[in-house]
């Protein structure tokens, strides 16, 4: 393990998911999923998320897009709060949805625009 890219991406995860989510993940790890939280915080936070090419709101809005074409709610509603925290705007969040509405299709926006209110919701915002 690359000591300074997992702090680097330990950090990022940090900055973007919220640390408590983030301490919560690594808390409960065990011998089955820790190899997991290490290489998503090395390779995904740290490699990938940390490196300069892209703007976190950028990389954010990416992630809403492929999260929708994958069908991934759980951790679409992760990264929607992700996304807010990075100063994406509940109206860019909707213009991301209709458009994965024509290339992705329109049940899987449907079910983004649902987990988007869910977590607006949550947040008092709704």
């Amino acid at each position: 393990m690359d000591k300074a890219m997992y702090d680097e991406g330990l950090a990022v995860r940090r900055a973007v998911l919220g640390a408590e989510h983030v301490d919560r993940a690594i808390a409960t790890a065990d011998d089955f999923n820790r190899p997991m939280q290490d290489l998503v915080i090395e390779y995904c936070w740290g490699a990938v998320w940390g490196r300069p090419g892209l703007p976190r709101k950028t990389r954010s809005l990416l992630n809403l897009a492929m999260l929708t074409a994958l069908n991934r709610p759980q951790e679409l509603k992760l990264h929607i709060r992700g996304a807010l925290n990075n100063g994406v705007t509940k109206d860019e969040i909707m213009e991301v949805f209709l458009q994965t509405a024509i290339y992705c299709g329109a049940p899987a926006a449907i079910s983004s625009f649902r987990s988007a209110r869910e977590v607006f919701d949550d947040q008092g915002g709704g």
